[in-house]
C-alpha cells in the first residue's frame, strides 16, 4: 500500500517540455490499470491530456493519433463512419498508451491476438535517445518492447493503429450453459470455429462436480441484413453516455458470502438469458454503464487477480485453481475464463491456453490465496498479468516472464539513469541495474 501522498503535474502537452526533468516520473493516462502501475510515491504522475486526432485515412481506415486519446473517444468519433477499434479490453476508458503499455486483449485473442497487432508505429520520446520513431521496421527491438513494458521505456507521443471496416454495430450472440469445468473446456473447442469471440463466465463458489459450471458467451459482428428493420434506420448506434453511478462506497460488511451467491445467481440469469443482437457496449463493456463500480467493494477496495496457463494441462490446473478459490475465505466476486492465442514478447502478458481474471476484496487472507496461486501458476508454467498485479514479487515475475532481462537492457539503453519508474518497477526490480 503506498502510503506517500503523490506528487503530479498535470496539462502534459509536449513531451519534450519534461526531457531535462530531473525528478522520477510515470504518465497516467485514465488510471484503469488495478495494480500500482501508473503511480509514484517519491516522484511525479504526470497527467496526460494530449488527445488529438492527427490524420485518418477514410479508404483503409488507418488512424494516427495523440497516446491520451481513449477507446471511447475514438469510437465516438467513427463508429457512425463504420470503423471500430478491432481489440479492445473490458473498458472503453482506456487510452492508446495505456493499451500498449499493457499490451491489451480481448475477447478474440486467440485469433486476433493482442493490440501490437492492430499498431502500425508509434513515437516515443525518450531520455536518453529523445523521439524515436518505432515500428515493425524501424526500431524493432524498441518497438515489441514497449508493449507490455507498463510505460516505462518512454513517453508514447503518437500512435498510428488500424480500425477494423463494420457494418453495424450489434453482435450476433449465444449462450451456453456448461454444468462442469471439462464441459466449459469442451465449449470452448466446440464453438471457436463458429465465432470470432467467446468470454466464459462460471459460479466461483460452486464445487465437487458442479465445479467450473458457468454460461460461454459467443458472438460476431452483425451484418446489416442480420439485424432487425428497426435497427436498421441506425445501424451504427453509439453507445449511451449516460451511467448510473454508485454515489458512495458500500460498507465492508456487505461483501460476504451470502452476498457474492446471490449477486453470481444474478449474473449466472443475465448470462444465461441474453438477447441473440446485442449492443456492443454491453458485449463488450458492460461495467461502464455503472460510474465508480470500484466503490461496490467497499473502503478496502479489491484487486483483480488475471493469470495464463498453457494447454497442456488446462483442466487440472484450472481445476486446482478454482478449487483454492471456492476453498478459501476470500469471497470472489466478478469472473471472467477466456481462450488466448499466441502471445508476444518481452514483458507482454499472453501466451496460448486459458486466461482467468477474478476479483477479490481486499481482506487480511487474501495475500495468502494469492500466493498459493502464484505458485501453482508458476508450476504450471504460466504467468499473471502485470497490468492488473499487486502482489507479484521480484523472484516468481522473473521465472514468469524469463525476457525481463532482455526487456531491461532496452530499458537501458533509453533510460539509463531511471527517470521513468513506478510503484511497479520498484516492486519487480525492473530497475535492477541503477
Amino acid at each position: 500500500m503506498i502510503e506517500t501522498k503523490l506528487k503530479q503535474l498535470t496539462g502534459i502537452d509536449q513531451y519534450e517540455s519534461i526531457l531535462n526533468f530531473d525528478e522520477p516520473n510515470i504518465v497516467r493516462g485514465l488510471g484503469r490499470s488495478y495494480g500500482d502501475q501508473a503511480v509514484l510515491a517519491n516522484g511525479f504522475t504526470l497527467k496526460n491530456r494530449m488527445s488529438r486526432i492527427i490524420a485518418f485515412d477514410e479508404d483503409t481506415g488507418l488512424l494516427k493519433a495523440e497516446s491520451g486519446i481513449s477507446i471511447a473517444e475514438i469510437i465516438e468519433v467513427f463508429i457512425n463512419k463504420g470503423w471500430f477499434p478491432p481489440i479492445v479490453p473490458g473498458t472503453k476508458f482506456v487510452t492508446l498508451g495505456g493499451a500498449i503499455a499493457n499490451d491489451i486483449h480481448g475477447k478474440a485473442h486467440h485469433v486476433d491476438g493482442t493490440f501490437v497487432n492492430c499498431v502500425s508505429e508509434f513515437t516515443m520520446i525518450t531520455p536518453e535517445k529523445g523521439r524515436l520513431i518505432c515500428s515493425r521496421s524501424e526500431n524493432e527491438e524498441i518497438f515489441y518492447a514497449a508493449f507490455g513494458g507498463l510505460g516505462l521505456l518512454g513517453w508514447i507521443d503518437t500512435v498510428t493503429i488500424q480500425l477494423k471496416k463494420i457494418e453495424t454495430s450489434y453482435f450476433k450472440t449465444e449462450a451456453v450453459k456448461v454444468s462442469n469445468l471439462r464441459e466449459m473446456i469442451d465449449a470452448f473447442s466446440e464453438y471457436d470455429q463458429n465465432y470470432r469471440y467467446s468470454v466464459a463466465w462460471f459460479d466461483p463458489l460452486a464445487k465437487g462436480e458442479s465445479l467450473g459450471k458457468g454460461v460461454l458467451s459467443l458472438g460476431n459482428i452483425a451484418r446489416l441484413g442480420e439485424i432487425d428493420s428497426g435497427k436498421q434506420k441506425y445501424p451504427l448506434k453509439l453507445h449511451s453516455q449516460k451511467k448510473l453511478d454508485l454515489p458512495m462506497f458500500l460498507p465492508n460488511f456487505a461483501l460476504n458470502k451470502l452476498s457474492g451467491q446471490i449477486l453470481n445467481k444474478i449474473i449466472e440469469y443475465s448470462q444465461a438469458n441474453a438477447p441473440e443482437l446485442t449492443h456492443y457496449d454491453k458485449f463488450f463493456f458492460p461495467l461502464d454503464a455503472i460510474g465508480q463500480w470500484n466503490r461496490g467493494y467497499g473502503t478496502r477496495g479489491f484487486i483483480q487477480y488475471q493469470f495464463v496457463i498453457p494447454m497442456n494441462d488446462e483442466y487440472k490446473i484450472l481445476k486446482e485453481a478454482m478449487n483454492l478459490i471456492s476453498s478459501s475465505d476470500c469471497t470472489p466476486f466478478l469472473n471472467v475464463l477466456k481462450k488466448m492465442g499466441e502471445g508476444s514478447k518481452y514483458l507482454s502478458f499472453p501466451m496460448e491456453g486459458f486466461t482467468l481474471a477474478i476479483d477479490f476484496p481486499i481482506s487480511k487472507k487474501l495475500p495468502a490465496l494469492i500466493r498459493k496461486l502464484d505458485d501453482l501458476i508458476l508450476s504450471a508454467g504460466g504467468r499473471v498479468y502485470l497490468g492488473k498485479d499487486a502482489f507479484l514479487g521480484k523472484e516468481v515475475f522473473r521465472k514468469m516472464y524469463p525476457q525481463w532481462e532482455e526487456w531491461q537492457n532496452v530499458k537501458l539503453q533509453l533510460d539509463p539513469e531511471g527517470k521513468i519508474q513506478n510503484e511497479t518497477s520498484k516492486r519487480l526490480g525492473l530497475l535492477s541495474y541503477l
